[in-house]
């Protein structure tokens, strides 16, 4: 997997935005809520994502993952090599971060959006 793939993925969704944020993350976000960071300074290429509560700590402790630095305690997880997951897990944990972000939304948010 690479970058690019990587946000061909994120924007198949609804109304995700992207930006640089802290000069060297690509965040992807919905409703200005991010769902999905990728480090881009870094080599190998790291990403951080929002799993289930009930995921947390058995994806946080496989080989290649941490608890997510400043988020873990929000449910983040980050991967230390974005190639360490198959496109197929990449599509299957970018739509579940996308949606757990996009349920939190407020009612004003998603009407804005178009989802209400």
């Amino acid at each position: 997997m690479n970058i690019e793939e990587l946000q061909v993925i994120c924007k198949s969704n609804e109304a995700v935005t992207e930006s640089i944020k802290w000069e060297n993350d690509l965040c992807f976000c919905i409703g200005e809520k991010m769902f999905l960071v990728i480090g881009l300074d870094e080599s190998p290429t790291s990403a951080a994502f929002k799993v289930l509560d009930e995921e947390f700590e058995e994806i946080s402790s496989r080989e290649g993952f941490k608890p997510a630095p400043y988020t873990a305690r929000y449910k983040w997880v980050m991967i230390n090599d974005i190639n360490e997951m198959t496109k197929k897990e990449w599509q299957f944990y970018i739509k579940q971060s996308y949606s757990l972000v996009k349920d939190k939304l407020s009612v004003k948010i998603k009407k804005q959006l178009g989802f209400i």
